[in-house]
């Protein structure tokens, strides 16, 4: 990794990272969008058969290959259902928490307002299965939707080589209560979850993480059908002094850098010693590393060690670039505020030498479907209150609405809405 001394002027260079560009592929997803729209099964059939190099009898999972998963996963591994089991009962901890409070006040005499939770009826979830896959991806999605009370929870994921979804995607949906699954992917998933198909129910929002043809579909069909955020390439940014510990930190731009190809790994610090030990850390375990290849060429690319002339400095090159996960790893970060409440923008923040990536990804129950390439200086991650819908109620009485009448007659006819006016005229028996 290259480390370089940090400077306001050239801060944006710096810190670049991996965007992907949905430009290019625009036209080709598309025509797929169209096609599954207009044709619906067939489409879906004929897209698995040349993408995913597999022929799908039937597209939805049935009851009997669940169980059977869940025997296969039993036997081979069954420290891995274990794992997801535990990993759920902190997921839906977390999230359970998230559930906002149905409120109501007085505006004024006569005039009381507030507001109602209601869940989304039905919900989309992706979930990847190319390059790796990801039941905790399941877990972090259908749970948090659960727990807001969605009405029908479906998932697709594309199919393996003998046409089966794995046997951890299909046990990690059972154990997280998804409704239906289905063997589809790509940008064909997005599609018959947004329009429908003659298997595939339309949903209401889309959710889940997904490679450049799924990220380009999801912003396509937005507006048709609700998305949580565009997502891309993994990235994590370190901010560390000269008491982080070398290793740990190495570790931690390595558990990102193995993701993807175009993941983008950050350490800012204000200790040229800790850098230059980081930095022969990291060398010393890719060379070790079993996914060497993936995070050469993503360190290559978008790997960067910054030196900074203080702590301050640090968390303002955070700042600018808003990471999708941060980790703080200074001498008070297990107990210290201070740098906290100075942290603008990040998805999801991990303070003190015990905290790595990796507890957020899978244990400690908060969601690891976070906002990239920037999108943390406007989004948050994936958390229950993404599948709810908050209404607006109030109730006036005949006082209430006089003592409305000079707002709101004289407002409306400005605008040329003359019928609000008479509504409220109408009421007041003044029209």
């Amino acid at each position: 990794m290259e480390i370089l001394y940090y400077k306001k002027e050239t801060i944006q260079k710096i810190t670049k990272r991996s965007e992907e560009d949905v430009e290019g592929v625009l036209t080709i997803v598309s025509e797929i969008l169209k096609n599954v729209k207009d044709n619906g099964d067939l489409a879906v059939h004929n897209y698995t058969e040349k993408f995913d190099k597999v022929k799908v009898s039937e597209l939805k999972v049935t009851e009997e290959e669940i169980k059977k998963a869940y025997e296969n996963l039993k036997k081979n591994n069954p420290k891995l259902i274990d794992s997801l089991k535990n990993a759920s009962k902190n997921i839906e901890k977390f999230h359970k928490s998230q559930i906002p409070k149905e409120w109501e006040m007085k505006i004024n005499d006569g005039i009381i307002a507030g507001q109602i939770i209601r869940p989304i009826n039905t919900v989309g979830c992706y979930i990847p299965g190319g390059r790796a896959v990801y039941p905790s991806s399941i877990l972090m999605t259908v749970i948090p939707a659960k727990i807001a009370g969605v009405n029908r929870i479906i998932c697709c994921s594309p199919p393996q080589s003998n046409g089966k979804i794995m046997d951890a995607i299909l046990v990690a949906a059972e154990i997280a209560g998804a409704d239906e699954i289905y063997k589809v992917g790509g940008a064909q998933a997005i599609a018959s979850m947004a329009y429908g198909t003659e298997s595939i129910p339309k949903v209401e929002k889309i959710v889940g993480p997904g490679n450049i043809f799924v990220t380009a579909a999801k912003k396509l069909v937005y507006g048709n059908v609700d998305i949580e955020f565009p997502a891309g390439p993994s990235e994590v940014l370190i901010i560390a002094d000269e008491t982080a510990n070398p290793e740990y930190l190495a570790y931690d731009i390595l558990s990102q850098a193995e993701h993807d190809p175009n993941a983008s790994c950050f350490l800012v610090t204000d200790s040229e010693n800790l850098a230059k030990k980081t930095k022969k850390e990291i060398e010393i375990k890719t060379n070790e590393a079993k996914r060497k290849e993936i995070i050469e060429e993503s360190l290559e690319k978008y790997g960067k060690i910054i030196l900074t002339k203080s702590i301050e400095e640090s968390i303002e090159v955070s700042n600018v670039y808003a990471p999708e996960h941060l980790i703080i790893m200074t001498e008070n970060s297990d107990n210290d505020k201070k740098i906290l409440e100075k942290i603008k923008n990040a998805g999801s923040i991990f303070l003190g030498k015990y905290s790595p990536v990796a507890a957020g990804d899978y244990g400690s129950g908060t969601n690891h479907v976070l906002p990239t390439a920037g999108g943390a200086r406007m989004y948050s991650g994936l958390s229950t209150e993404s599948f709810l819908k908050k209404p607006t109620v109030q109730t006036i009485t005949e006082e209430g609405l006089k003592s409305l009448e000079n707002i709101i007659v004289p407002i409306a006819e400005y605008e040329e809405f003359y019928a609000h006016a008479d509504s409220v005229k109408v009421r007041l028996n003044k029209k």
